[in-house]
């Protein structure tokens, strides 16, 4: 075979793999090994989507589009048709979470009297609100006007997601509920918060392959913090490099290597939940793959 056909034999037997994830600092630095082509796959080449988890959600429900998917865990019950959970990659609040934020102090029962501004409906923020009180009024906000919203007043309080967990204090903002604090008080579990899931159809070797890649990027992130935090910066909406530091190890440590048994068990718990009390209409199926 001459050099050239042999390179074009080399070229068509790449495997190009979607990725699709949140323009966040914490999914920046977890897939920084791969984005910048530290870490590598022999026959396999990686595409990077940056993409607001609700509208990731809705890609994943509607066209399964991308072959490996950040989703939320309230997405999946939805998806799990096409996709499985891949074992790692995920974020979990370690007695910390979403929280509920408001321009004055009020009690967690006045929820019940205001409309909350939400980052979205297949959220888990939104699911773990809902199981927390199903009386609360809510309406759909983009996850980065919420806190400007309530700022204006065009809502009494916002559920808050990514770094806005850090930042609301500086706004003069009161913290209503930490949803994080009240699920480990109510189930003695981390909340599990989003996962990345990873197409059926890829096939089990493929699955086994990807999985070690993306936990090889997640390592070679927290081996190297400071060129990965570095990386992670310009996705870092406002923060500056010390709360962003504190901010991706909230959600990129060794949970996100793997979510161990526990882990497992609260995000099984967490949907369940979601679909004994109405909300999720599927019986969830959760299935994951190493």
């Amino acid at each position: 075979m001459s050099t050239k056909h042999s390179e074009t034999a080399v070229l068509n037997s790449i495997r190009e793999i979607s990725i699709a994830h949140s323009p966040d600092s914490d999914d920046a630095f977890m897939f920084y090994g791969l984005a910048t082509n530290k870490i590598r796959v022999p026959g396999y080449k990686f595409t990077h989507t940056l993409c607001d988890i609700e509208t990731l959600n809705r890609k994943a429900q509607d066209e399964a589009f991308y072959d490996v998917s950040a989703i939320s865990f309230h997405a999946y019950p939805y998806v799990q048709e096409n996709y499985a959970l891949m074992g790692c990659g995920g974020s979990v609040g370690e007695g910390y979470g979403p929280m509920v934020v408001a321009m004055k102090p009020m009690s967690q029962d006045d929820l019940k009297r205001v409309k909350v501004a939400i980052p979205g409906t297949m959220t888990t923020a939104f699911l773990a609100l809902k199981i927390f009180n199903p009386e609360i009024e809510t309406e759909v906000v983009p996850f980065d006007q919420i806190i400007p919203e309530v700022l204006a007043g065009k809502y009494e309080a916002g559920l808050i997601i990514h770094e806005g967990q850090l930042t609301y204090g500086r706004s003069g903002l009161h913290k209503i509920i930490d949803l994080g604090v009240w699920w480990r008080e109510t189930t003695k579990l981390v909340l599990p918060l989003g996962g990345n899931a990873i197409r059926r159809s890829l096939g089990a070797e493929s699955h086994k392959i990807i999985s070690k890649a993306l936990r090889d990027s997640i390592q070679h992130a927290l081996d190297h913090r400071e060129q990965a935090l570095e990386y992670a910066m310009q996705f870092a909406r406002d923060l500056d490099t010390s709360l962003a530091s504190r901010f991706v190890s909230m959600y990129v440590n060794e949970r996100t290597l793997d979510y161990g048994p526990d882990g497992r068990e609260a995000i099984r718990k967490l949907l369940e939940m979601g679909h004994e009390r109405g909300i999720i209409p599927i019986t969830p199926k959760v299935e994951f793959v190493d």
